[in-house]
């Protein structure tokens, strides 16, 4: 970890947001599954999922078939989520410092590409499991999934590793499962809920935050 008396140079820095539970203030997916589902057996597959049983790709693939999901149903669902009040000005902050800003998720990227534009963010990228249309029938794909993991469906490692320079300071903002193997390559860790707890467990360096104000202060901070 990068020490907390050191100030940062914008330049080298490349900060990575998880989305559901981080800029999103819920888990949008799994709020999908409590409006969408025809059945319970979504409940079963993340039981088998959270076990270790399954990975979260087939996870994903077996509540999204469980679904009465269509194009419509799903544009009506978005403009209802709510971003941390935070993330818009730690946004606008990294992009006037010229700050190097990316999402990783293990969700869509229709879903979260659609939900940053109603907010009102366009510019930035996100890499994530694939999501379309097509007459309303939904298409599914996995560009970036570990051919030799089957934990994640989207391989957040790789992706940051590819993305940031060697001499890179790494900084990741997280909170769940998928979130545990890129947070181990960062100079700077942010981390909640079940990210925290493993970090913790495992004595491996961490930031803990409750909300996106924490990181906020950080940056600003510490970016020079």
């Amino acid at each position: 970890m990068v020490l907390e008396s050191n100030p940062l140079n914008p330049k080298k820095c490349i900060v990575f947001f998880d989305f559901d539970n981080t800029i999103a203030t819920c888990d949008v997916f799994d709020n999908m599954l409590l409006l969408f589902s025809k059945d319970d057996r979504w409940v079963e597959l993340e039981k088998k999922w959270q076990s270790g049983k399954i990975g979260s790709k087939t996870c994903l693939e077996g509540q999204l078939r469980g679904m009465s999901l269509d194009k419509k149903s799903l544009d009506a669902y978005l403009p209802k989520i709510k971003l941390d009040p935070y993330f818009k000005p730690i946004y606008k902050f990294l992009l006037a410092k010229k700050v190097k800003t990316l999402v990783l998720s293990d969700n869509y990227d229709y879903i979260l590409n659609r939900v940053l534009k109603i907010n009102g963010i366009n510019k930035l990228k996100v890499y994530a499991n694939k999501l379309s249309f097509s007459r309303d029938k939904i298409i599914t794909d996995y560009p970036f999934k570990d051919k030799d993991c089957q934990i994640c469906a989207h391989c957040k490692t790789k992706n940051l590793l590819s993305k940031a320079k060697k001499d890179s300071v790494i900084i990741y903002v997280g909170d769940g499962s998928s979130d545990i193997c890129p947070a181990k390559h960062a100079h700077v860790v942010f981390a909640k809920d079940h990210l925290l707890k493993h970090l913790k467990e495992s004595k491996l360096d961490y930031m803990a935050f409750h909300n996106l104000k924490d990181v906020f202060t950080y940056l600003k901070r510490k970016l020079m």
